[in-house]
């Protein structure tokens, strides 16, 4: 399968590229100015890195994908799949202060033209959503609990709700950590649906298996109701690429942030 991100510059790694007025992607960890052990693009404002700092981190990347600060939108995720639609009203939440992001939500979409929706990662999954039929869009942060839970689906039954068809709806997978260097033990097993268990693990000894949450988020995605051709899975590994991207699980919880991102550009 092709690589559906490209090494766009310094900072970003895009996806999406058919569409030349749609700028998504996610932010690497390089060209920032946070120092150790953030360093040096972290763009989260809840990990004791400088607010200051974090602030110049994003305006580095507004200027690079043309979308002010003022009009980002970021959700405060909490690992649960709630999703909210974005209207003008949310421009600016959650940029300058971490507690003024939309409360509960871990998905956002919209279809509204120069508003960037945001999210954050070290691990966990990027989901970017977008259909070229209606112009709605969305991106969506999944951690294990939310992969689960279901927040693929989650996010499709939104934006079909919206009016977008789920056989035109294109999703992308992007850069979390893989299967190889993602043990987990039975706790963790337990909330999986048995129908997928044995199609997204492989048992590593007694209780414990690696599990592949790209592999379970694209299972979720077909169940409901996405073309297999129009989900594209990222072959980056947030742990394995230490010069490129942030790992919480490789840094011991002592990291940065990357922030996927998603909007129209007029």
């Amino acid at each position: 399968m092709k690589e559906p991100f490209k090494h766009e510059s310094m900072r970003q790694l895009t996806c999406f590229h058919d569409e030349p007025t749609l700028v998504a992607g996610i932010t690497t960890r390089q060209g920032g100015v946070s120092e150790a052990p953030f360093e040096s693009l972290n763009m989260g404002l809840h990990v004791n890195d400088s607010q200051e700092v974090v602030v110049a981190n994003r305006k580095l990347l507004a200027d690079e994908v043309g979308i002010p600060l003022d009009r980002w939108v970021i959700g405060e995720q909490v690992h649960d799949i709630r999703v909210q639609e974005v209207v003008p009203s949310d421009f600016g939440k959650g940029v300058y202060n971490h507690g003024e992001a939309l409360k509960g939500i871990d998905g956002l979409i919209t279809n509204q033209p120069d508003v960037l929706l945001t999210a954050f990662y070290a691990d966990c999954v990027p989901l970017f959503f977008y259909d070229p039929t209606t112009k709605w869009i969305g991106v969506a942060h999944a951690g294990w609990k939310g992969t689960v839970k279901g927040m693929a689906r989650e996010m499709t039954e939104q934006l079909v709700k919206k009016g977008a068809s789920p056989e035109d709806l294109k999703m992308v997978i992007g850069p979390c950590i893989t299967k190889r260097h993602y043990e987990v033990d039975k706790r963790v097993m337990d909330h999986i649906p048995d129908v997928y268990k044995s199609k997204v693990s492989e048992r590593t000894q007694d209780d414990h298996f690696l599990l592949d949450l790209k592999e379970l988020n694209r299972l979720v995605a077909l169940d409901a109701g996405l073309d297999d051709e129009n989900i594209h899975i990222s072959d980056y590994c947030t742990y394995e690429e230490e010069a490129l991207l942030y790992s919480h699980r490789r840094d011991q919880g002592k990291t940065g942030r990357m922030l996927g991102f998603i909007g129209w550009s007029s």
